[in-house]
């Protein structure tokens, strides 16, 4: 039987409408542009910032310059007095990011950090290489280690053909949970950055995963020091503001330029060998209970030991726990975080995190000291308009007993010291941020490498010596 009238009119209908969106569908393909290389450039992410700082350093003695050789020709005799540091320097961070192109991307960020005053010792000769030094006119001065730098900070390529993965390789920034392990030292003006390869990914539901092999590191110094560092990190999501971690870290690094810091005076401490790994969890978040309360706590624990060759002294552990409340914009926070000792042979180190950020801000405490460290800190934190106020308290004590000036071979003193900081950061707009900030460190008992030694030029070699410092940044992103 024929189709009657009106279904034939609908048929009609339907084939002319789909005929005529494909003939639009076609016509809006063949209008579009391909898209190049080009717009992938265009479309990239900007990587360029400008940071000015000056920092000034007070110091009642001079720091021990505990990375190099005990035998240092170069360092000034320890009854000189030690002049203040002004350091002005300009850190200027250039590059760019293009945006994916055929699942590709690519990353290049140049550095140049230069000294617009040069009254101060920029650590530099802590790592000289057969006592050459570009610092000799500068070590009677207080550390402050922004030294001159022009390099590639970052240069890498990305590849996302997978789903929730990426994959990167080259050099590049890595901050990982909150930096106490693996982190870029972006306070100083020289960055720590890695080179090798590193792959992340978010396939399992509320997980994240970030696997690393990486072959060199630049230190801050702008030191470059060969090795192998892996990486494992997975984080898993309970909460949008809760986290648990699960790591590992094994660094074949044979020579981080530590090896007196690690285990003592002595040429052959300089050859001990560095090699060491890191396995630990982390619990750490905030809860809230309301908009305006909420509850803070951290949890982590994490042991190192010798790994691939490392002296057998590397056999230690490490704590955090602590926990605080929020209140609107006030926070409040109470910590304790112990790197515990050998038998004062070697203490629990972290060559590759941001230490800057622990242990207070004038970094008496970069390089754990062999008897370990016992850190009792408060922290609270305020947040009005643009401006972000911050201070924190802090009481450091070793984890065993150590040496004192003019002590005996029973260890009598446990108290480095004591330290507070205070900062306030405006954040003018999107663009521009200043800060100010100020830490002062306040020597506890004296501290000796080893015993019966006195308070003369061998003695003062050890000590914490009580220390201000004041920095004034202003910062501009791009």
């Amino acid at each position: 039987m024929n189709a009657k009238p009106h279904h034939r009119l609908r048929q009609v209908s339907v084939a002319g409408l789909l005929a005529v969106l494909s003939s639009a569908a076609m016509a809006e393909e063949e209008m579009l542009p391909e898209y190049t290389f080009m717009d992938a450039i265009k479309t990239g992410k900007n990587m360029t910032s400008f940071r000015l700082r000056y920092e000034n350093v007070q110091q009642d003695g001079l720091q021990p310059n505990n990375l190099s050789n005990a035998a240092n020709t170069l360092n000034p005799t320890r009854n000189e007095e030690i002049k203040d540091a002004n350091a002005v320097t300009l850190r200027s961070l250039i590059g760019w990011q293009t945006a994916p192109y055929h699942n590709w991307s690519f990353a290049a960020q140049i550095i140049n950090v230069s000294k617009l005053s040069d009254d101060f010792n920029d650590g530099t000769n802590s790592f000289r290489t057969n006592g050459a030094s570009n610092q000799n006119d500068k070590i009677n001065y207080a550390k402050v280690v922004d030294p001159d730098q022009t390099d590639i900070n970052q240069l890498y390529v990305d590849w996302t053909g997978i789903k929730n993965t990426r994959v990167r390789a080259g050099r590049q920034q890595v901050n990982l949970d909150n930096v106490r392990f693996i982190g870029d030292i972006a306070f100083r003006q020289v960055m720590q950055v890695f080179d090798g390869v590193s792959v992340f990914n978010k396939t399992i539901p509320d997980t994240e995963i970030f696997l690393a092999h990486f072959e060199k590191v630049n230190q801050i110094f702008t030191t470059e020091r060969n090795g192998n560092l892996e990486i494992a990190n997975a984080r898993y999501r309970i909460s949008p503001t809760e986290f648990l971690v699960g790591y590992g870290y094994f660094s074949n690094f044979e020579n981080l330029g530590l090896g007196n810091a690690w285990f003592g005076a002595g040429a052959a401490n300089l050859q001990a060998d560095q090699s060491n790994k890191i396995l630990g969890i982390r619990l750490d978040g905030t809860h809230p209970f309301t908009p305006n309360y909420r509850a803070h706590y951290t949890a982590e624990y994490a042991k190192q030991s010798d790994y691939s060759g490392g002296d057998d002294r590397i056999d230690a552990h490490y704590y955090k726990v602590g926990g605080g409340f929020g209140i609107d914009n006030f926070n409040l926070r109470v910590d304790q975080e112990l790197l515990s000792s050998n038998s004062n042979t070697y203490a629990f180190q972290t060559p590759f995190g941001t230490n800057h950020l622990f242990q207070g801000w004038v970094d008496k405490f970069l390089v754990t000291p062999r008897a370990g460290i016992k850190d009792s800190f408060v922290t609270a934190t305020y947040r009005y308009g643009d401006f972000v106020f911050f201070a924190d308290y802090h009481v450091i004590d070793a984890d065993t007993g150590f040496y004192t000036v003019n002590g005996g071979a029973g260890r009598s003193g446990s108290r480095y010291g004591t330290e507070w900081n205070a900062a306030v950061t405006w954040n003018v707009d999107k663009n521009w941020m200043t800060k100010l900030e100020y830490g002062k460190f306040n020597e506890g008992d004296q501290f000796a490498a080893a015993a019966n030694t006195t308070g003369n030029a061998a003695g003062v070699r050890g000590r914490f010596h009580d220390t201000e410092k004041l920095w004034l940044t202003a910062m501009y992103t791009f």
